[in-house]
């Protein structure tokens, strides 16, 4: 895969080469390198996307990524939603979480809805305060003691 500069530090890869049956095996389609040379996305970012449900390419008898006309549009229609609402891509990979994941979507929107409220065994607001320091103190000793 040749890369051609297009302004400093800006690389645009070539356009992929027609597809062989020998490249892929049995099913027909674009290997990884070539999709990402037709996309734009590297081969590690593909397989992100992959990794995450966001694509799902078929596979060559011996294991290899496939990638046609499909997976293709996927690419090319996700590059559009994540450039018209200023997403990344972690954002579409937790919003497939939410939908596929019913009690993470409850907790979530519990969450959101839910006001700071000061706990009842908590006298005051000056209290509060640092009760609330002191939990976040000994849930960061937790995260230290478990890193």
């Amino acid at each position: 895969m040749s890369l051609g500069a297009r302004g400093p530090g800006l690389h645009v890869a070539a356009p992929a080469p027609a597809p062989t049956p020998d490249t892929v095996g049995l099913v027909e389609g674009l290997t990884i390198h070539e999709a990402a040379a037709t996309t734009g996305w590297s081969p590690r970012m593909l397989r992100y996307v992959e990794s995450v449900g966001l694509i799902d390419p078929a596979r060559t008898p011996a294991g290899y990524r496939v990638y046609g006309a499909a997976e293709l549009q996927r690419l090319r229609t996700l590059r559009e939603l994540i450039s018209e609402y200023d997403l990344g891509l972690g954002d579409l990979a937790f919003a497939l979480r939410l939908q596929r994941d019913a009690t993470l979507a409850e907790r979530v929107d519990a969450w959101l809805e839910e006001d700071a409220a000061r706990p009842e065994e908590v006298a005051d607001d000056g209290a509060w305060l640092r009760w609330e320091q002191e939990k976040h103190q000994r849930l960061l000793q937790e995260l230290r003691d478990a890193g």
